[in-house]
């Protein structure tokens, strides 16, 4: 009697054991699973978010690449810009330049300017008078003969004219009076030295012409010297106050 009972209990015990270790396995399986599914899921979001973010600096890279286009083609632009302004200013300051130079051209005819600069002297004198002749202002130099000469020195490019030290304007007036000339009211005797200021060769060459006022001058019996210099120098008209 005593040993069945004690066979009994051990069945029991037995059985007891194996759904034990059936329950442990399964919930060991059970949470194995949990977990695994756990952690694929957050896989799953962190490689979401590392997509989204991959995207996210792509279109950033995008649109600072486009960016940069809008940049360069506005450099270029502006570059541009500069490059017609310096232009400009080029053509403008050519311009100014060659405004002051004429002005500055002006300004000397008008004898507002002290001019200095080769040039040459030419001298005139009263021909040696012929008894003989019927008229002794044959021998004489006239205002006619300065102003022939004056005429071929201006269209020669003489920047500046003096007769006597006395500077030459263009509304000038030379007027003769027998052996003298008065240049604006000022007297000056014979002989007549008169001098320009501008290229000395392309002058010397004017009034050298075959036929030209040299010729002209000593056919009216004017004595003419010719010089050149390499500097003349004339003071600036003094304007009376």
């Amino acid at each position: 009697m005593n040993n069945k009972k004690n066979s009994k209990g051990s069945f029991f015990s037995r059985k007891q054991f194996e759904l034990l270790i059936v329950c442990v396995t399964t919930g060991f399986i059970i949470g194995y699973s949990y977990n695994q599914a756990k952690d694929n899921r957050e896989a799953g979001t962190i490689n979401s978010e590392l997509y989204e973010q991959e995207d996210s600096y792509r279109e950033e890279l995008i649109t600072q690449q486009e960016r940069n286009k809008e940049l360069t083609e506005e450099l270029n632009s502006l570059q541009e810009q500069i490059r017609k302004y310096e232009k400009s200013f080029a053509s403008d300051e050519k311009d100014y330049k060659k405004l002051v130079e004429q002005a500055e051209d002006l300004r000397l005819l008008l004898g507002e300017l002290k001019s200095d600069g080769k040039g040459i002297r030419i001298t005139l004198q009263d021909g040696d008078y012929d008894p003989k002749s019927l008229n002794p202002n044959d021998y004489i130099v006239h205002e006619s003969h300065v102003f022939k000469l004056l005429n071929e020195l201006k269209i020669s490019g003489a920047q500046a004219i003096a007769i006597n030290g006395q500077r030459v304007l263009a509304n000038s007036y030379i007027r003769c009076n027998g052996p003298v000339i008065t240049i604006d009211g000022t007297q000056h005797p014979a002989p007549f030295v008169i001098e320009a200021v501008g290229d000395s060769d392309t002058l010397m060459a004017s009034l050298n012409l075959n036929g030209g006022v040299v010729d002209q001058l000593l056919n009216d019996n004017i004595v003419v010297s010719l010089e050149e210099h390499q500097k003349l120098t004339m003071p600036r008209v003094k304007v009376e106050s």
